[in-house]
């Protein structure tokens, strides 16, 4: 017991972290406003589940096969923290008073103390296996999708000191008590401590009181000292990690933000993306100060998996340690000054050390000096920015809700609306989108010509219709992908659906142009939609799409532009008429077979199982797995995000590792349910020499070829 030092070592730790803490917090109000967070109703009760299945329930840490270990090893000293945190202020509360116990709530002799001081033990050692586990994959391991820095190793010595200097408190107290006749040296509840006491027995007093000092004080001031490390660390998740979790977006991830009053940001000439740092809205910043460089969203990017520059936990980094380096900037401090001679240049687009690794900005004292630099080039590289997929694989795996499309779209805003600045084979998709309607330039007076022969009724002539067929640009003018619109067809026209199509009507939902950044053409695009579809009375309608671009873009981005319907997949759809002996497999087809999940089909919609459950109802097929890239963990096709219409930025192409994903099922059939995942794998097996070989068709295809058609009106049709 000493008060003063207890005093002295509480004011200084503490007072330095509400210093940190206030700066922190001062960087978080600079960002814009989060206008998609709310708190009616519903919600809180909503976002406290969350806290508790993500950050309480650890529900992604170990969930995933790859990383169990390093998840059981987080959960450990989680957990064990949650409950030594209680005994952290037991110990300050005896630099004051020797027996402190919580006023014998805690004492040894009661129910609760007994209780507590078990589990206080055991996850002390939960604790020390746990960080033993994390030394072992940082250096013996050496997990390269980690921060394999000095810091993590010194997080993780502090914390193993911590729990041993807490069972040598124990072990030394519990030794000099024997010693001293005040109780015999048996095995307690305090297991731990027992152990360590039965070690010292040969102790003499006066070591055993230095030993009790040694590890009272070296607990109670290593706790401090870790709150003040948390800030300038990445452990600052654990302060930031709730909040975090609690404010997320709840939005369907498939829906990006809307940019509010679009027409006036430009006259007033405002930002229509993320520019500055100062674009980004505390929600984004929350994301930078939560980041656990675990790594596991670069671990399963299909852009940094193939080569391209584009890390999502490097982009967060980067955007974290400008957000730092500009603190002093930003809030006009008097040393921000350098003079002009001693000014550096800022750093050039592209300067990194190594392809994957974005280094801290090197040009510290420019961007000290000076607004907070525009973030490309200044920050990332353009070409990190154009590498997504939007696939939301960094998004699945993240396991505290760090979001990554909807900061990457923003930049995009940026560069395409403001400064014209993209691939430029992004050109020709911009201005066939705006003058026919879809990304090809083809006319639109073609895009009913599919359906020739299946005497499929427009909406125009059949506006009684209970079903839209939103048939999509790839299926109404690709040869090879109208083959999956008359598929769909027939199957509705056997089912007896009322259907229709709205043929030349029909325009592009947009989806390439807002992934692609150009916001301004995709809300000219959806507004026109949702009149052409709200005239026909669409939302008393179902609209079935064969594209699951298309079907997040109605289903979960035009709700904000007031077009609000029922949209179904067609897998969705198909397998309900299945499972109600509307259409019923008997023919058998294919033997092998390996679906793909589609990731706007999935990561964004969590639709996993109608697709499988549609292939399982057709005679003969036997449908096989990647092994670990498969259903929320499945490989991109390499197509989202606009990138169907850009070229990679390397040889190593995403489609083609997808490819031989499957390929080492063993299936003889590949199976998608997107147009654009059907291009990309095709053109996989193409790369292959294996289009001869393996047959690719969309799950409508295959159910075509299993039901009877013999009662068709048309035998054309049923031959074809």
């Amino acid at each position: 017991m000493n008060p003063i030092a207890m005093t002295l070592l509480l004011v200084l730790t503490l007072g330095f972290f509400s210093w940190t803490a206030a700066r922190r917090w001062r960087q978080l109000r600079i960002a814009a406003p989060e206008p998609r967070f709310a708190l009616a109703g519903a919600e809180w009760i909503e976002r406290l589940r969350d806290v508790l299945v993500y950050v309480l329930g650890q529900r992604k840490m170990p969930r995933n096969e790859k990383y169990r270990l390093a998840g059981l090893a987080h959960a450990m000293i989680f957990f064990g923290f949650m409950v030594l945190l209680l005994r952290s202020v037991m110990l300050w509360g005896r630099g004051y008073d020797a027996d402190f116990d919580f006023w014998g709530l805690l004492g040894h002799g009661s129910p609760v103390g007994m209780l507590y001081g078990t589990a206080k033990d055991t996850f002390a050692v939960a604790v020390l296996v746990g960080a033993g586990i994390f030394v072992y994959l940082r250096v013996v391991k050496k997990e390269q999708r980690m921060t394999l820095s000095f810091e993590g190793l010194l997080i993780l010595i502090i914390i193993i000191v911590m729990m041993l200097a807490d069972i040598l408190y124990d072990g030394a107290n519990f030794a000099l008590r024997s010693q001293l006749g005040a109780e015999p040296l048996t095995m307690s509840v305090e297991w731990a401590g027992s152990l360590a006491a039965f070690g010292l027995a040969g102790v003499s007093e006066p070591t055993l009181g230095i030993l009790a000092q040694i590890g009272f004080w070296t607990h109670s001031a290593l706790v401090l000292i870790f709150l003040n490390i948390l800030p300038f660390s990445k452990h600052f998740h654990i302060l930031t990690v709730v909040p975090k979790v609690f404010t997320r977006d709840r939005t369907p991830p498939g829906c990006l933000p809307k940019v509010e009053d679009l027409e006036g940001k430009v006259e007033r000439e405002e930002s229509l993306g993320i520019n500055r740092l100062q674009d980004l809205t505390w929600s984004h910043v929350l994301d930078l100060y939560t980041c656990t460089e675990c790594g596991r969203c670069t671990d399963n990017c299909p852009a940094y998996t193939t080569g391209k520059k584009l890390s999502p936990k490097h982009l967060t980094l980067a955007l974290r340690d400008h957000l730092y380096d500009t603190e002093r900037a930003m809030f006009g401090a008097s040393d921000a000054v350098v003079k002009p001679g001693e000014l550096p240049p800022p750093p050039a687009s592209g300067e990194r050390e190594e392809i994957h690794t974005f280094p801290r900005p090197p040009a510290d004292a420019y961007f000290r000096a000076h607004e907070p630099a525009e973030l490309i080039p200044n920050v990332l590289d353009p070409d990190v920015i154009w590498a997504c997929t939007t696939c939301r694989a960094c998004e699945e795996q993240c396991p505290v809700q760090i979001s990554y499309v909807d900061k990457i779209v923003g930049m995009r805003r940026e560069l395409v609306m403001m400064k014209a600045e993209f691939p430029p084979e992004l050109t020709k998709p911009f201005q066939n989108l705006e003058t026919n309607g879809n990304p090809w330039g083809l006319s639109p007076m073609d895009r009913g010509a599919w359906a020739e022969g299946l005497d499929v009724p427009l909406l125009a002539d059949h506006p009684n219709a209970g079903v839209l067929l939103w048939v999509g640009c790839a299926a109404s003018f690709d040869d090879r992908m109208k083959k999956i619109a008359r598929a769909t067809a027939k199957l509705l026209r056997r089912a007896e659906v009322d259907f229709a199509i709205l043929g030349p009507e029909e325009v592009c939902t947009g989806d390439p142009a807002r992934r692609a950044g150009n916001e301004y053409l995709f809300q000219a695009i959806a507004e026109q939609n949702i009149e052409l579809l709200d005239g026909y009375g669409v939302a008393e309608k179902t609209v079935v799409t064969v594209c699951p671009h298309c079907f997040n873009t109605l289903a979960n981005e035009y709700p904000d532009f007031g077009g609000r319907y029922h949209v179904v997949h067609h897998s969705e759809y198909l397998l309900g008429l299945v499972s109600r002996g509307k259409l019923e497999p008997r023919h058998k087809v294919a033997g092998k077979v390996a679906y793909h999940d589609s990731c706007y089909l999935g990561r964004y919609n969590d639709i996993y199982d109608s697709p499988r459950e549609l292939l399982r109802s057709i005679p003969g097929v036997e449908l096989v797995e990647v092994p670990y890239w498969t259903r929320e963990k499945g490989l991109c096709c390499g197509a989202g995000g606009a990138q169907m219409f850009m070229e990679e930025q390397n040889t190593d192409r995403v489609n083609v590792k997808r490819t031989l994903q499957l390929l080492d099922t063993g299936a003889d059939t590949l199976a998608t349910g997107c147009p654009f995942c059907m291009t990309m794998i095709t053109d996989g097996l193409k790369d292959q020499d294996k289009v001869e070989e393996i047959d690719q068709l969309d799950v409508a295809e295959l159910l075509v070829l299993s039901v009877d058609f013999a009662e068709s009106t048309s035998e054309a049709e049923a031959a074809e």
